[in-house]
């Protein structure tokens, strides 16, 4: 306790909500929130026990930021504190002393650590401390009688001669809004606040003196209805369901009950106000007009045809089923290419309210189902929310980043999850906090993902999955003129068509100034474009209006965004041996994979590198023993190979690597290597191997064409079975610019991608001799 005679001190901070702890006063507290849990932890371990209670100015934030928070708190001591099964911490405290937040420590990053200016007070001298503190005591004993409120032992640790104490005891259970306890507790001065006090306390005691009294006129020009009255009200006039109304009636009853001002009537308030803003009957008019829809849609988003047939399909089903059920899509593609905007049009589309949740990182099922009712701070899940915003039971609900749910000792979200996205459940979705049924059927879920892989397969089981896959250049372009120019030369002050920037210009910035699968990175260059624009006009002192409309060319281009990033040029100019150009599948969309292959001498084993995963090793050595195979078929002697090592690389290497598409790429690698044919470099394949030679088919193929496209590559080897992937998903404007040769066999492949046959016979002699003279010295 020798920290507190400091004048500053450091401690962690929890924020409260809807409670401010004094000085004094004994306070239980369910801490639940991540980052009230860190500080719990630290406030137990470095601090001695010791941590600040602050408010919330805003009470239904969840993470607030210091500026949401007021200054003033208590300094408090950890009595107890006992770990609950959802992970969550009761804890009951000790207020010791009044602080004052000076500054945010910004180290700590998992909690708010802050530090205090601790406050000590002071009152003028000449005021008759002692006979106000009596005054105030006796004004107490006489409310707690008119409450016919049970508080063993209280009048029994409130001392005549201790003023601030009584004051900051009495306050604490007396039922006010947050503010005025807020304002009580920032007074320093120990005979203002007590006179405060006694003001607000006579206040409450005349108040209860003119309930006792049963006639009705007095009982009128006692002013606002009391909160039975008030509630008994919103409960009769909401549309509630049967079994909603019985539990709210029910619960009302119980507050009534409770003593009003009590830590449990609190709770039951709390209840009740969530029970009403659920809107349980609720449902918008939606737009079954296909031909608007379809108008949207095409006016928000460029191309998806397939994903915009779907919507469009499911308007029709609306039309033609009297009540049909919720839809679950999954929209899984790579960052920036319309995911979460197309489910805002779609919302549009439908005329139904749009409702966004962000899954990443998610790991506690609480913060999908609620928290139980148990505890002061215990607060309903993200869809129950959801709906209050929404105002309706058939909102468009996008739960973003499903593939990066995790899971902890909290619980699995994922598990919650199922019942809310399973059409057999959600009829009777059950949301810990409000313990009742909510039928989401009426709900049109949509969730997004970057690889659907990664989401849990009882979760995909439950959806419609519709891939979105990347844009081609021609698409790019469309998308930059008809939608990004506008939207950013809008966002930064243009008028309509007062900055144009020419479609060279714009596959400058496409090809040159980014690569990637959406557009995402494309729009934030012709953000730079657009503030270096509105620059020099404000300094040139024009208007940038229609009428002085400003055309953007290549001569401003480097101006404005530098140096291109990326050359447009081919990147492998000539062939060579034992490098093969492979094409990969990321999150980010489509790429090249270079694989190279050398020797060294050693003791026959296959050196991987390149940070590959499970699958691609794997991979890798079913390439090497289809390698050694197929050079034991043309009679190659590969005895000596026992004696060297060989070594497979794959550069990046800090770019995690997997999937079995890279085998093919693998294998004509180290045959060129130990044949010593060249690969033709303007050739990229995908593909996995077989030990027999058989080339299998792997998803990604549009996502990959495009990316060989965009590095200049022209000639494209894909298994047989991906030829109909490359029909239907290609355009055509792209088919005629690349030339695809489906392959079956690792012999056709070789055929194409080698420089010339293979027909040395003796590896020792042609092969092993060379390289030890090129590579071994």
């Amino acid at each position: 306790m020798d920290r507190l005679n400091a004048k500053e001190i450091s401690l962690p901070l929890i924020p409260l909500r809807e409670l401010v702890a004094f000085p004094t006063v004994i306070v239980p507290i369910l801490v639940g929130r991540d980052k009230s849990v860190n500080a719990l932890k630290a406030a137990l371990g470095q601090h001695g026990g010791l941590l600040f209670l602050a408010a919330q100015r805003n009470q239904v934030t969840e993470t607030p930021a210091p500026e949401e928070m007021y200054e003033t708190g208590t300094i408090a001591r950890i009595e107890k504190s006992a770990e609950q099964s959802n992970g969550s911490y009761r804890i009951v405290v000790q207020g010791l002393k009044r602080g004052r937040v000076r500054e945010y420590v910004a180290e700590a990053q998992d909690f708010h650590l802050v530090r205090l200016e601790v406050l000590e007070e002071r009152s003028e001298p000449g005021k008759d401390m002692l006979e106000l503190s009596r005054s105030l005591i006796a004004l107490f004993e006489e409310y707690i009688n008119l409450k016919r409120v049970r508080l063993p032992g209280i009048m029994t640790r409130l001392k005549p001669s201790q003023l601030s104490d009584a004051s900051d005891i009495i306050i604490s259970i007396v039922n006010l809004p947050l503010k005025v306890k807020q304002s009580l507790l920032e007074e320093l001065d120990t005979y203002a606040r007590g006179v405060r006090v006694y003001n607000i306390l006579k206040k409450e005691v005349l108040q209860l003196r003119s309930q006792r009294n049963i006639e009705p006129k007095l009982k009128r020009e006692e002013g606002p209805e009391t909160d039975y009255e008030e509630y008994k009200k919103k409960i009769t006039e909401a549309l509630l369901p049967d079994y909603v109304k019985a539990r709210a009636d029910e619960e009302l009853e119980r507050l009534a009950a409770m003593p009003p001002y009590s830590a449990e009537g609190t709770v039951s308030r709390y209840y009740l106000d969530w029970l009403l803003a659920v809107p349980w009957k609720k449902l918008r008019k939606e737009n079954k007009d296909i031909r608007k829809a379809a108008q949207i849609l095409d006016e928000d988003h460029y191309g998806l045809r397939k994903v915009k047939e779907r919507i469009l399909d499911y308007l029709a089903v609306r039309l033609l089923v009297k009540r049909p059920e919720g839809e679950i899509l999954c929209f899984v593609g790579p960052p920036g290419v319309g995911k979460s905007s197309l489910s805002k049009s779609i919302a549009r589309a439908l005329d139904r309210k749009f409702v966004r949740v962000s899954l990443g990182g998610v790991k506690d099922e609480a913060e999908i189902r609620g928290h139980r009712r148990t505890y002061i701070g215990s607060y309903p899940g993200q869809i129950v929310k959801g709906l209050k915003k929404a105002g309706s039971m058939n909102p468009v609900f996008l739960l973003d980043e499903i593939d990066k749910l995790n899971s902890d000792f909290r619980g699995d979200p994922a598990s919650a999850l199922l019942e809310a996205l399973d059409p057999e459940q959600n009829a009777e979705f059950s949301d810990h906090y409000l313990d009742l049924e909510l039928d989401l059927s009426q709900v049109f879920f949509i969730t997004t993902a970057n690889f659907a892989e990664n989401i849990p397969p009882a979760l995909l089981d439950r959806m419609e999955v519709i891939e979105l896959p990347g844009y081609t250049e021609r698409e790019k372009l469309e998308i930059a003129r008809n939608f990004l120019v506008k939207k950013q030369a809008e966002k930064n002050g243009f008028a309509a068509g007062a900055v144009r920037i020419a479609d060279d210009v714009l596959l400058s910035v496409i090809n040159e100034y980014t690569r990637e699968a959406g557009v995402r990175n494309l729009e934030r260059e012709i953000a730079v474009i657009m503030r270096k624009t509105a620059r020099s006009l404000v300094e040139a002192g024009r208007k940038g209006d229609e009428n002085d409309a400003q055309t953007i060319g290549r001569d401003r281009l480097q101006k404005y965004l530098g140096v291109p990033k990326y050359s447009s040029q081919k990147i492998f100019q000539r062939s060579e041996t034992g490098v093969a150009i492979g094409l990969a599948w990321t999150a980010a969309g489509g790429d090249i994979l270079v694989v190279e292959a050398r020797m060294l001498r050693g003791k026959g084993e296959l050196i991987l590198t390149g940070r590959l995963g499970e699958v691609m090793k794997e991979s890798s050595s079913a390439a090497f023993s289809y390698t050694k195979l197929k050079l034991f078929e043309l009679e190659l002697d590969t005895e000596e190979l026992k004696n060297y090592d060989i070594h497979l690389h794959i550069p990046e290497g800090a770019v995690p690597k997997e999937g079995p598409s890279a085998g093919v790429t693998l294998a004509v690698s180290l045959i060129s290597l130990l044949t010593g044919i060249p690969v033709r470099p303007d050739h990229a394949m995908t593909g996995e191997i077989t030990l027999r030679g058989k080339i299998l088919p792997v998803g990604g193929i549009k996502e990959k064409i495009i990316a060989a496209h965009r590095y200049g590559i022209k000639n494209i080897l894909i298994p047989s079975e991906n030829e109909k992937d490359f029909r239907e998903e290609i355009p055509e404007e792209l088919k005629n610019d690349i030339h695809v040769h489906p392959v079956d066999t690792m012999d056709e492949l070789l055929d194409i991608v080698l420089e010339h046959p293979i027909k040395i016979k003796n590896i020792h002699s042609k092969v092993i001799r060379p390289l030890q003279e090129a590579n071994l010295q």
